[in-house]
C-alpha cells in the first residue's frame, strides 16, 4: 500500500538493504517491526519491497520521533540481528519531505 494524503513537513527514514541468503526469523522479525513502529509516537505510515534490493520507508512527524524509535529496546535487539544475521549491507537515509503530490485512477 502507498501511504498518501500526508501533510508536509514531516520525516522519512529510507531503509535499504541487500539481504544474505539465510533469512531464518526475518519476515516475522520484520512484520514485528512494522507492528511496533505503528505504536510509537508520531509514526505515520509505511511503506516496503522486498526483491534483490529491500527497501522500506517509514514517515514520521518529527526527529524527536525518529529517535525515539531508534532507541526503542526492541527494536535495537532487532537491528542487531540484522547485523549479526540478515544483511550484507544496509543503508538508511533521513529525509525531510516539504511537499508531496500524487496519482491514482
Amino acid at each position: 500500500m502507498i501511504v498518501d494524503h500526508l501533510e508536509p513537513p514531516y520525516y522519512a527514514v529510507i531503509f535499504s538493504t541487500i539481504a544474505n541468503e539465510n533469512l531464518e526469523g526475518y519476515l516475522e522479525t520484520a512484520e514485528r517491526m512494522e507492528e511496533l513502529a505503528r505504536e510509537q509516537n508520531g509514526f505515520l505510515g509505511i511503506e516496503s519491497a522486498r526483491k534483490e534490493i529491500g527497501i522500506t520507508v517509514s514517515y514520521w512527524q518529527n526527529l524527536d520521533d525518529i529517535s525515539a524509535w531508534k532507541n526503542n529496546i526492541e527494536h535495537t535487539e532487532a537491528r542487531n540481528l540484522g547485523r549479526e544475521k540478515w544483511y550484507k549491507k544496509y543503508q538508511l537515509r533521513i529525509c525531510k519531505v516539504v511537499r508531496e503530490y500524487g496519482f491514482e485512477k
